[in-house]
């Protein structure tokens, strides 16, 4: 009789079948293995797209978005398997994929994706749909053929438009950069991403939220604030239903305006106020326009000659779409005049300092106070006097 902690050789072998569907004695889990034969599915597949060999990608599941990739300048693509679901020969997989831009990705962008997949006869899994994960954000690929078009400082993607209208977006993006590079200085990449959807719906997609906070909107960007040099390159989003309905000035003023959220992405995090860094980027988009204060900051214009000037400078809920333009008009006018304000007296140099310096404080409470005492030399209580004096100057 065998003794206590040992088994037969006997009993090795009946515990080995007795599991067999879930360990393989002296070896991988059942799922494990599946884990491990989707895997070096998504390798493949991520192979063939990076090679545009389609046959190779076919090989691996269905054409999907394939086609839709052909343009896009891709220099990184893989699958990292999170998850995996299976019931028999049917599987669904939730993964990570890493993309990366050639030339504008410093870092690889990560989404999450959901994959429904089948084993094959002869045992190879086979993705039968790649789509975002849930409560992830579409990618442009996803909602059709991607055309794509390179400016001097930019790359501009689009869908559902036209080459024509996307080299348009580009010419204002070349324009922009310099622009911004003449305010904000140099050290930053001085390249954009902007990508052009077909409709504010396809844009709400993108952006992963209700197309009712987008609506009105002409652009968007996004990216990681306070990022290191070493990350994805932001995303400027268009609206292209309210770009479509700006004059020439409107067009370039945005496009100057997303770009500036670009250039200073480094140095924007909590502690920046959305007065800051909505007004920066407008008083650079409006640098050099030529219009007046008036022109630029009708809405607030309007409630200063009806003697309904602010006390406050915007706070950060003063921004959120509501559904009343003229409130959000107002806050982005009043960010704009505070920001001249400072460029005139302390300078368009004291300005960007300042900036800076609210950002290097790292958290929102004390940030502008300390910020104006080390580089404007004044209080917030005496700023917002005189702030609300020079709207009356130049607004009443």
């Amino acid at each position: 009789m065998a003794g206590r902690g040992r088994v037969s050789g006997s009993g090795v072998v009946a515990l080995c079948l007795l599991f067999v569907s879930l360990v393989a004695c002296g070896g991988r889990s059942a799922a494990d293995g599946a884990a491990a034969d989707v895997q070096r599915t998504l390798h493949r597949r991520a192979a063939a797209v990076l090679d545009r060999d389609r046959a190779a990608f076919e090989r691996t599941g269905a054409p999907s978005w394939f086609g839709n990739l052909a343009a896009v300048p891709l220099a990184h693509w893989s699958y990292r398997l999170t998850a995996l679901h299976r019931t028999g020969d049917r599987a669904t997989a939730d993964a990570e994929l890493r993309y990366r831009l050639e030339g504008y990705d410093h870092a690889p962008v990560t989404v999450g994706r959901t994959l429904g997949l089948s084993r094959q006869d002869d045992g190879r899994w086979y993705v039968d749909s790649d789509r975002p994960a849930r409560k992830s954000a579409q990618q442009l690929w996803d909602q059709g053929e991607v055309l794509v078009v390179r400016g001097a400082h930019s790359l501009v993607m689009g869908v559902g438009q036209s080459r024509e209208a996307l080299r348009g977006y580009a010419d204002l993006a070349d324009r922009a950069v310099p622009a911004v590079s003449g305010a904000w200085g140099t050290r930053w990449p001085r390249r954009v991403v902007v990508l052009v959807p077909g409709s504010l719906e396809a844009m709400a997609r993108l952006l992963g939220s209700p197309a009712s906070s987008y609506r009105g909107i002409a652009a968007v960007t996004t990216g990681e604030t306070g990022a290191p040099a070493r990350a994805p390159a932001d995303r400027i989003t268009v609206n292209p239903d309210a770009y479509g309905l700006l004059g020439p000035l409107g067009r370039q003023v945005v496009l100057t305006h997303e770009t500036t959220h670009v250039a200073t992405r480094a140095d924007t995090n909590a502690a920046t106020p959305m007065w800051l860094s909505e007004g920066y980027a407008d008083w650079v988009g409006y640098r050099g326009s030529g219009r007046t204060p008036a022109q630029t900051a009708p809405e607030l214009a309007r409630a200063v000659r009806e003697g309904r000037v602010p006390d406050r400078l915007p706070d950060d809920e003063d921004f959120g779409f509501s559904g009343d333009a003229s409130r959000l008009a107002r806050a982005y006018e009043s960010g704009w005049t505070a920001c001249r304000l400072i460029a005139e007296r302390w300078g368009e140099a004291g300005l960007g300092e300042f900036y800076r310096a609210v950002g290097a404080h790292g958290k929102r409470a004390g940030a502008v106070r300390e910020a104006m005492r080390t580089v404007l030399g004044t209080t917030p209580e005496e700023f917002t006097a005189q702030w609300r004096d020079h709207l009356r100057d130049r607004l009443g």
